[in-house]
């Protein structure tokens, strides 16, 4: 209960906001913790307050990165987070077979368009937005994105092409360390602050190989180099060379320690970004040698000592202003190699040609002008410097030898990163504020006609239910600023048009006077210097109008050209070559000179080409939000995020996105992606008698196809509900997947997208087994076939090799069979031979004995048979049984193969006793008497003489035959 304090409520503004948040923390006590909530849509209800304490407890967790539809949302830590940004945690994000289900990060975003340029549905070049305020982090953000992409994308296949990609790699890496030298610089809010704009173009091939980078700045500011505030500092480049320089550099660039420049506020502060080492590495590797280093050093050393020249007011106003100090103009002209004299008098006296013959005047400038003149030619020397022409001048970082082999295979699928300066408001602005809120306010009128309004008109156009969102749209104040016929631009313009002293009174007073009717123009007269304000879709800025239309004019006289033409410096000499057509040509009149560009022109027109590159593509959004101006750690303003939240529109996005359908495609490419799933549920065969979806088209008309669409559009959204109840964590109840069919294309969120994928990989894997069924079956029949026709082979191999070895055996038997043959009728024949000599001469020399009377028939058979085989005799007529008498003495001549004469000129002599062991000996009665012994042997009829006597029986056993002589019988 409030008390009442004086008649008023004491402290009700606080309690009520103590009480929103009493109800929120219990609206939210029982649902996921803050923290845990990836996405922002999912925070219930959505609103400022809400996404506040969700950012907030997941910035108080150091986690700075959260999904908001369509947009990543990037808290800068102010702080090193390590392992945050590592190239293990690339890869890991580049491996992963869905990246949206990891943490938030600005790797899922880079590595989301990454995957993106050779999509399998509509492949389209992609596009990275990184926005924010200055020192909200969009500097590091686009650092680490090059080096995601700089690492995931030189994954080559061939030596050759790993050369070409390490290349790429390191000179993209390196590119950002001498852009940062050369066009950051430290301001009130940002340490690090981008004084520029840039487009980073990544060029890609079909294999997803980087191939080539290429990179365009846009509105250096270049007045910093002459102009700087007292608590900020000039480029960092200044004040690297000023602390890195060597002690011979120093003496050779007039650096002495301690020394004092004018350009050169805050030397005392010392930054990371002032590590002058990694500068010249860096611009070693993009190819500037040492020599064209040392040229650059010693020009920017020489505007350092320009900006010393200070110039007294002539009391005459025929006489020149005189120079403050000597010194200065001398070391610049020696640093810069121009000529001392010419350079003090370009400085201090204008040329005016006028008339129709031209005829050239020479006039003193005041002291204002000479300053002038010295800034304007600071400013043209650094803006020619190669720390920021160098990729222009050389666009792709690309081998100039190995590009064109590859251009014909390279498609010019593009990356992009666009990293601009943030929305500035300090407490002087003027034309460089503005033209940064003007391009803010272009990305802004981009993000809103991209995503927010296209996203609901189209929704309007194709048919769907729709409750729009009101959004912030700052097209008014685009009106405001570039409008046509009468705006802020054209009317600056129109004042350096009319060549004419222009106060800064008279400005404003045109400006209020001309857009008094528009609604983001705004009024503050208490403020003592003349000024305008513009209410910006973050926030009003008032503008002072003095200076403005000589900053726009940036007028460069051509007398110091023609200066810098004459210096001897081989760095200058390249950069303001001597046109020698420029003499001869006269200085066209007022009625014809062409109309000179203006820097909010020239800033117009390639912010109009950015954009339409950015049209041309699929843009993806990184909100940099700023927690505190301190840049202190762990530290979260309320007020100053939400500011940020209300000006970038991140609500109204949040809305849209948890409202809408992110995926959009059209009928004929959706029916051929998932046509495989009707194959999962095939659909009931259609009734006869219901009219088909064509009828009453004609065959090929547009009517009939996109009936046939819509009917297999039809056939593929039924299996859905199949798919949600197959999902493996699908709960009992779920709500069907939001899917609508419009009239040309189909909506759905991400969750049905995952939905469809996962329903089409299961029917390509019915596609696959089945292909693999088919397949093994065919394969399985050719191999049982030609298993049995190896059968059959084998078996006639094996008949027909084995009938081979019968004939071989049957041929070498018969061989065998003759040849015994052969051999037993020859030894029959020699047998039947010397039996029947013997018997010849025994039947003619000796008479018949009584004893002599022929054999029986049967005897002879047997003594034919038993001298076939001799030996065999032999043992048969020495055996105890057998044949007696004359056939036993015939056998043992026989065998003995002794001469067969008279049987009285033989003894054969035999004990009685010994007569069963064999013959002992056989003499000769009229020649001698000749014994024979049979000594014994292993063999029981026959013995084994080493040495064969000249007289001997061989056969089967040898047996030895003694002669003896007659005196020895």
């Amino acid at each position: 209960m409030l008390q009442q304090v004086n008649g008023h409520s004491s402290g009700s503004d606080a309690q009520g906001r103590e009480s929103l948040r009493e109800d929120l923390q219990e609206f939210l006590g029982g649902e996921v913790p803050l923290h845990q909530l990836d996405d922002l849509t999912k925070v219930n209800p959505v609103t400022l307050e809400t996404v506040l304490r969700c950012l907030q407890a997941r910035y108080t967790a150091d986690t700075f990165y959260t999904n908001a539809g369509c947009t990543l949302v990037a808290l800068n830590p102010f702080k090193h987070v390590p392992q945050l940004y590592s190239p293990e945690l690339m890869r890991e994000y580049h491996a992963a077979p869905q990246p949206q289900k990891l943490k938030p990060h600005i790797f899922t975003v880079g590595e989301q368009t990454y995957r993106n340029v050779r999509s399998l549905i509509e492949p389209v070049n992609q596009s990275i937005v990184v926005s924010g305020e200055s020192g909200a982090g969009k500097t590091w953000t686009s650092r680490c994105l090059m080096k995601f992409y700089a690492v995931v994308a030189a994954s080559p296949t061939s030596w050759e092409s790993h050369k070409i990609a390490e290349r790429i790699e390191q000179r993209i890496l390196n590119s950002n360390p001498v852009m940062e030298a050369f066009g950051n610089a430290c301001t009130l809010r940002n340490n690090n602050s981008s004084r520029f704009g840039k487009f980073i173009q990544l060029q890609l091939n079909r294999d997803h190989q980087m191939t080539g980078a290429a990179i365009q700045t846009y509105l250096l500011e270049k007045t910093r180099v002459a102009c700087q505030d007292s608590t900020e500092r000039n480029f960092h480049i200044f004040y690297q060379i000023c602390k890195g320089a060597s002690s011979d550099e120093r003496l050779q660039w007039h650096l002495p320690e301690g020394a004092a420049f004018s350009w050169l506020p805050n030397p005392e502060r010392t930054l990371e970004e002032d590590c002058f080492e990694v500068t010249r590495e860096a611009m070693l590797h993009l190819g500037v040698d040492a020599p064209t280093q040392n040229n650059i050093f010693q020009a920017l050393a020489g505007l350092l000592h320009l900006g010393n020249i200070r110039f007294a007011g002539a009391g005459d106003e025929a006489q020149p202003c005189r120079p403050m100090d000597d010194g200065a103009v001398r070391t610049s002209a020696l640093l810069l190699r121009l000529p001392e004299d010419p350079l003090l008098e370009t400085l201090r006296i204008r040329t005016i040609r006028a008339g129709r013959q031209q005829q050239v005047f020479r006039k003193p400038c005041s002291q204002a002008e000479c300053d002038t003149r010295r800034d304007c030619l600071a400013k043209l020397v650094y803006a020619r410097l190669p720390g920021m022409r160098l990729h222009p001048a050389r666009p792709w970082f690309s081998s100039p030898r190995l590009l064109p082999a590859l251009a014909p295979q390279v498609l010019p699928f593009l990356a992009g990163l666009l990293d601009v300066y943030g929305f500035e408001s300090f407490p002087h602005n003027s034309l460089e504020q503005l033209c940064i809120n003007y391009a803010n306010e272009k990305l802004q009128q981009h993000f809103v006609a991209h995503y927010l309004r296209a996203q609901q008109e189209e929704y309007a156009v194709e048919g769907l239910e729709w409750s729009f969102v009101n959004y912030q749209d700052n097209q008014t104040c685009l009106d405001l600023i570039e409008g046509s016929p009468i705006s802020i631009c054209s009317l600056i313009n129109e004042e350096c048009r009319l060549n004419r002293p222009s106060s800064a009174a008279q400005l404003q007073t045109r400006i209020e006077s001309a857009l008094a009717g528009s609604p983001c123009l705004g009024h503050n007269k208490l403020s003592p210097e003349p000024s305008f304000v513009v209410l910006h879709y973050a926030g009003s800025v008032r503008y002072h109008t003095a200076g403005l239309v000589e900053k726009n004019k940036d007028p460069v006289p051509p007398e110091l050209t023609r200066l810098l033409q004459q210096s001897q410096d081989p760095l200058l000499k390249v950069l303001f070559p001597a046109d020698p057509e420029e003499k001869s040509q006269a200085e066209p009149s007022g009625q014809s000179r062409a109309p000179v560009l203006t820097v909010v022109s020239k800033f117009k027109a390639s912010l109009e080409q950015l954009l339409q590159v950015l049209q041309a593509t699929t843009p993806h959004y990184i909100r940099c939000i700023k927690p505190n101006s301190q840049g202190r750690a762990q530290a979260l303003h309320r007020e100053e995020v939400l500011n940020q939240l209300e000006a970038c529109g991140l609500v109204e996005t949040i809305h849209i996105s948890a409202a809408g359908f992110p995926i959009r495609v059209s009928h004929r490419t959706f029916v051929e992606r998932y046509a495989s799933l009707r194959r999962l549920h095939p659909r009931a065969p259609p009734d006869p008698h219901s009219p088909s979806p064509d009828e009453g088209h004609s065959e090929g008309s547009p009517h009939a196809e996109q009936a046939t669409l819509r009917a297999l559009l039809q056939d593929i959204l039924h299996t859905l509900p199949a798919l949600e109840a197959a999902a493996p964590a699908a709960p009992a109840g779920a709500t069907p997947a939001p899917v609508h069919c419009g009239r040309t294309k189909v909506f759905m969120t991400d969750a049905t997208l995952e939905l469809l994928e996962r329903g089409r990989a299961q029917a390509l894997e019915q596609c696959a087994r089945c292909i693999q069924a088919g397949w093994r079956r065919h394969r399985r029949r050719e191999q049982e076939r030609r298993r049995r026709a190896a059968v059959c082979i084998q078996a006639a191999i094996r008949s027909w090799l084995t009938r081979k070895h019968i004939q071989r055996l049957h041929t070498a038997a018969t061989v065998i069979k003759r040849a015994w043959r052969q051999w037993g009728i020859r030894m029959a024949f020699l047998a039947s031979k010397e039996l029947d000599g013997v018997e010849e001469k025994h039947s003619s020399q000796a008479p018949r004995s009584p004893s002599s009377f022929p054999l029986p028939l049967a005897q002879t058979k047997l003594l034919r048979a038993v001298t076939h085989l001799w030996p065999l005799g032999l043992v048969l007529a020495n055996a105890a049984v057998g044949v007696h008498g004359f056939p036993r003495k015939l056998v043992v001549f026989a065998c003995l193969q002794l001469p067969v004469g008279s049987p009285s000129g033989y003894t054969v002599q035999a004990q009685t006793a010994q007569e069963r062991a064999g013959i002992m000996s056989i003499r000769a009665l009229p020649q001698g008497s000749i014994k024979f012994h049979c000594r014994k042997s292993p063999l029981r009829y026959a013995d084994i003489c080493p040495e064969l006597p000249p007289n001997s029986a061989t056969g089967f056993n040898q047996i030895l035959l003694e002669r003896h002589k007659l005196g020895h019988v």
